[in-house]
């Protein structure tokens, strides 16, 4: 049986507290973050490239807002990092 956890003896996860400067300067390409978004955004902000525009993407960016990899699935994220060394910082 699974325990509810007690917020209160949970200890704060510093990354959730950075300013975007603090995070950029984690590292750069040594730590990255996943994000959903569409291809409309995809294709403002990736020159020469074209994407549907309804459909969910992953998008890999370093801290410092690089983006690193495109995928239309998680699974393929997941795997490409696999084989990269980089940390992955949980956004919410």
């Amino acid at each position: 049986m699974m325990e509810k956890r007690d917020p209160a003896t949970e200890s704060a996860n510093p990354l959730k507290d950075l300013t975007r400067a603090q995070f950029a300067a984690l590292g750069g390409d040594a730590v990255a973050y996943v994000k959903s978004v569409n291809g409309l955004l995809l294709s403002s902000m990736i020159e020469d490239a074209q994407f549907d525009a309804s459909a969910q993407y992953q998008l890999v960016m370093s801290a410092d807002g690089t983006p690193l990899m495109v995928a239309d699935t998680s699974e393929a994220v997941a795997e490409w990092l696999g084989d990269q060394s980089i940390g992955v910082a949980t956004l919410h």
